[in-house]
């Protein structure tokens, strides 16, 4: 070691995850070779590509993986001549928690307590180095960083690790395992022996596009799996690439191979994963849809390739009729991008339509993963929103325990039903209690229920699905009636009006601080009171979010209805009668509102205020 060798401390959820490894609950200990090998591919990539605007940095050699194992040492190094890292990104890249995933990581072990941990857990959240502590005690990083002189040496037991200033002849990195005894027991193969190295390197790493070599001898086959004709490719050979570009253990939920043909050609092979990554709701550097052009690497997380909404998918493009100089902006006004970003989003819009269609408990996985994710696509004018639609999922007064499509709703649609009806809430046990569907059980009409915050955005614009409008149940004047029975119902609300007219009167005196309206309602069979707003208002749910993002939302009052059929009605119209300016209706006022308010699962403005009316009643009553 160099005797100006610095010592560091590990952060302590890296000193975590190291204990983990050292004392691995691992049966799959052979993943940290396909970890380090696609670390080393990375930045063989990594390399190639920068080479393309400084040619000064393409390396004299071919570019190559190579494996040297030495048993009497009990050694195992990996070498390539890729990129390489310069001190400071020795430190940040593997040092710190910074690009690991190392909390995420942790928590989701802590919910597994006691039970074994699953190897895919290594690969979701990109802990890839570290697994190599579950085959050696003590690993040395020699690397030196494309375009400078100097090199640097990592090295760790675990327990904290030195670094210093080093020599290597050339640029690249080299990981040198010190092995711990094999132990078939515990599931620790030989890593010394070419054996092992090679059914590892087969089974995990076959499809890396660069050599990987022990001695003289080439272990992967390096051929691009999306090139390949369809009958030539088995679905092992598909899950195990999938595996190596997205570093997820789990197998991939579905796989599409697509070639684009006419005014350019490309070919695809784009995966939908089984499970969603920790950084999924992140703006993160994640591995995404993979570019090629001309077989070079150009990069790894091509976002102009899908639109948001479905960054979820893991994958590779490849097109050779792009120019290897090219740039996220370039990549931004690319017609050519464009027009591969249209195909791919039909593509899998299509077969996750199929899926839905033909396998809808496996669709439904999908959607509990992901189905949040693709609403996104909702918000603006994105392409594909219509498909999108076809693929929406939702519970509903039919069903909340299995959710139901937009077309099974349709399907299902009461003769003469003019829409379709939802409701959105903040929960879905306050979305069933509400008080708005009443009427619409009572003559036995579904209403679809949405209780993700995106989905009150979304649902704002108007929207259609086979040429029915969807309508929310607490609208305005929505009601669930054919056309005469709204007109006796205005007729019977006219006379319901005329009986109570006083007491409305009185209760808009009362609120007037908080409700634009109070009128009687056709909506109500049981609860004495509900609030609704009017077309285009916000509802108080997504004012709250906008006010926690600093915008300014004006307060907009809503209308409170009160059901003319509950006894709760009479007995204040009978105080009113008696004297309209007696003080208890101010308090019964204020009741009826909080009790509206909470009915639909919001927050009350005091609540202490409201506790203290429920008590002083409570005394008058008991």
């Amino acid at each position: 070691m160099n005797d100006a060798a610095e010592r560091h401390e590990f952060q302590t959820e890296v000193r975590q995850l190291l204990d983990l490894m050292i004392h691995s609950l691992y049966s799959h200990k052979e993943v940290f070779l396909r970890e380090l090998i696609s670390n080393a591919s990375d930045a063989l990539d990594k390399r190639r590509f920068e080479a393309l605007t400084r040619p000064e940095l393409a390396p004299a050699d071919e570019l190559a993986i190579e494996l040297e194992a030495d048993a009497a040492a009990r050694t195992l190094t990996v070498r390539d001549n890729g990129i390489g890292m310069s001190r400071a990104e020795v430190v940040d890249n593997i040092g710190t928690i910074a690009r690991s995933g190392t909390g995420e990581f942790l928590a989701a072990l802590r919910e597994r307590e006691g039970q074994a941990v699953p190897p895919e857990l290594i690969g979701r959240f990109g802990v890839g180095f570290y697994s190599s502590f579950m085959v050696a005690d003590r690993i040395t990083v020699l690397t030196r960083r494309a375009g400078e002189a100097g090199a640097t040496q990592w090295e760790s037991a675990g327990d904290g690790y030195t670094i210093a200033e080093a020599e290597r002849e050339s640029p690249g990195t080299s990981v040198t395992l010190h092995l711990k005894p094999a132990d078939a027991e515990d599931g620790l193969a030989d890593f010394t022996q070419a054996a092992a190295l090679r059914e590892t390197v087969k089974k995990y790493s076959d499809f890396v596009a660069y050599p990987i070599r022990l001695g003289a001898d080439t272990l992967n086959s390096m051929k691009a799996i999306w090139i390949r004709p369809k009958d030539e490719v088995t679905e092992e050979e598909y899950r195990e690439f999938y595996k190596h570009i997205s570093r997820d253990w789990t197998d991939p939920l579905e796989h599409l191979s697509i070639h684009i043909e006419g005014g350019l050609e490309a070919r695809a092979l784009l995966y939908i994963p089984a499970k969603a990554p920790f950084d999924l709701w992140r703006d993160s550097d994640r591995t995404g849809v993979q570019l090629y052009v001309r077989r070079v690497f150009i990069m790894d997380d091509c976002k102009e390739l899908l639109p948001p909404w479905l960054r979820f998918v893991r994958g590779v493009v490849a097109c050779d009729d792009l120019s290897l100089n090219v740039s996220r902006e370039i990549l931004q006004q690319n017609r050519q991008i464009q027009a591969i970003r249209r195909h791919l989003v039909r593509r899998l819009t299509g077969a996750l339509k199929e899926m839905k269609d033909e396998h809808l408990e496996r669709y439904r996985t999908f959607w509990g993963e992901f189905g949040a994710v693709l609403k996104e696509g909702l918000l603006g004018m994105d392409e594909g929103q219509e498909r999108i639609l076809e693929l929406l999922l939702a519970p509903s007064s039919h069903g909340t325990a299995v959710p139901t499509s937009l077309d099974q709703y349709v399907a299902r649609m009461k003769e003469g039903q003019p829409g379709i009806y939802y409701m959105t809430g903040p929960s879905l046990a306050a979305v069933e209690r509400s008080p708005h569907l009443e009427a619409f059980r009572a003559k036995g009409y579904e209403v679809l229920f949405f209780v993700d915050p995106l989905d009150e955005l979304w649902l704002r614009l108007p929207r259609e699905f086979a040429g029915k409008p969807l309508v929310s149940a607490a609208a305005g004047e929505i009601t669930p009636a054919t056309e005469d029975e709204q007109k006796q119902a205005e007729e019977a609300r006219r006379g319901q009006e005329e009986d109570f007219k006083d007491l409305l009167l009185v209760l808009r005196a009362k609120l007037q601080d908080h409700v634009k309206d109070v009128r009687l309602s056709s909506r109500l069979t049981e609860s004495p009171a509900c609030l609704v707003g009017e077309g285009g208002e916000l509802s108080p749910r997504i004012a709250e979010l906008f006010r926690r993002t600093g915008q300014t939302v004006p307060v907009a009052k809503r209308i409170l209805e009160l059901n003319p059929a509950h006894p709760l009605m009479p007995k204040l119209q009978a105080i009113v009668a008696r004297d309209r300016t007696d003080p208890i209706l101010a308090e019964y006022a204020e009741l009826v509102y909080g009790q509206a308010i909470l009915a639909e699962g919001g927050q009350l403005p005091d609540p202490a205020a409201f506790g203290r009316r429920i008590a002083d009643l409570l005394v008058r009553v008991v």
